[in-house]
């Protein structure tokens, strides 16, 4: 700690205020966390059952209109599509999944729908997001909340470990208020963000300057990132790094919620297709099949706009709106391999268009 607030005070850059340090006056205790449950929201009920040593029992669900979810299908044409495009790990279930509230937990909702375990799913998340919500907390040298949590749109970068990296300016409050206190959150949203059925994760950690001799490391990552600029550019500007993360809380979309253990997050790899490209390759990947994605999926019911906001090595999420309702949902590649670039994926999802329209 006193080597990082030396490196701090050695620099011109930045301003200079009392170290941390946390509060006597409020013990805090860890709570015991119980089973995964499947989250409630989108007025979904219970529908889970647990065995005498408290696993939970899957329930198939009848009605796929929840929420506003697509309805049944209801043409030869679309069973046809349907049945062909799922995957040996999906357990038998629709290619096109709405993330309506799902029994069993997360585990259970990773096996059965062909989606990435969480932990990669968080990783392939902070590659393809360009940009997040950082909470402070708010110093008192600063304003007259003292102790409130501030919350600021900031963009990012990652290093190897998925550790974020941010470029901070010395005037912006919340560069402030970690200078003071470097504990935070940063909440980073799927791209195309629409609502409750998105993915989203937050992440705990203590963010601290990166040392001057690892500001030029820390630009080019920013670089390979944002690759068209780097907010350092901009003027007085520099570089920090999240030093440790302490929790890591998924949310998938509804029912696919978990805690992710930090060590398996650090080690896994993101999928290559999900860091290759990013916003490029779903442009791309919206300019061809947009259109053929909302054809297919009008078969359940009509369907007024599709775009693809995610892509990994088994699927793609579509944003699907009617009307004025959006909705998530899954569609798996129907190949026999991990999907790594972009050709690979257009070929999947020709594939797809084209059974569909047999």
């Amino acid at each position: 700690m006193e080597a990082l607030s030396g490196a701090a005070a050695s620099s011109s850059l930045l301003p200079t205020f009392p170290a941390y340090q946390p509060p006597s006056r409020v013990a805090l205790r860890a709570r015991p966390c119980g089973p995964l449950r499947a989250a409630g929201g989108g007025g979904g009920g219970k529908d889970e059952s647990a065995k005498p040593n408290g696993t939970p029992v899957i329930k198939s669900k009848s009605d796929a209109s929840q929420n506003g979810a697509l309805g049944p299908v209801t043409t030869e044409k679309s069973r046809t599509a349907l049945s062909a495009n799922t995957t040996p790990d999906s357990s038998g279930s629709r290619a096109g999944l709405f993330r309506t509230p799902i029994s069993g937990g997360v585990q259970s909702a990773t096996f059965a729908h062909g989606l990435p375990p969480p932990a990669l799913a968080v990783r392939n998340l902070m590659e393809q997001a360009r940009f997040a919500h950082l909470c402070t907390v708010m110093s008192g040298m600063h304003h007259r909340r003292a102790g409130y949590p501030f919350g600021s749109l900031v963009d990012f970068a990652n290093d190897s470990m998925g550790h974020p990296i941010f470029s901070l300016s010395p005037l912006a409050i919340h560069t402030r208020n970690l200078l003071s206190d470097p504990r935070c959150t940063l909440v980073v949203q799927v791209p195309g963000w629409s609502g409750l059925s998105n993915a989203r994760v937050t992440i705990f950690g203590d963010v601290y300057p990166l040392p001057a001799e690892e500001q030029e490391w820390a630009h080019k990552q920013y670089v390979a990132k944002h690759q068209q600029w780097a907010s350092q550019q901009w003027g007085n500007f520099y570089y920090y790094r999240m030093q440790s993360i302490s929790d890591i809380y998924f949310i998938g979309g509804f029912g696919t919620v978990a805690w992710v253990d930090v060590k398996q997050y650090e080690v896994m790899q993101p999928d290559k297709i999900a860091v290759d490209g990013g916003e490029q390759s779903l442009k791309e990947l919206n300019a061809i099949f947009s259109k053929p994605l909302r054809e297919f999926m009008s078969a359940e019911g009509e369907v007024d706009d599709a775009a693809l906001i995610s892509v990994d090595s088994k699927g793609i999420d579509i944003r699907v709106r009617q009307g004025a309702q959006f909705n998530i949902q899954r569609l798996a590649f129907d190949v026999p391999y991990k999907v790594e670039t972009l050709e690979e994926a257009k070929r999947a999802l020709h594939k797809i268009i084209k059974t569909s329209n047999k």
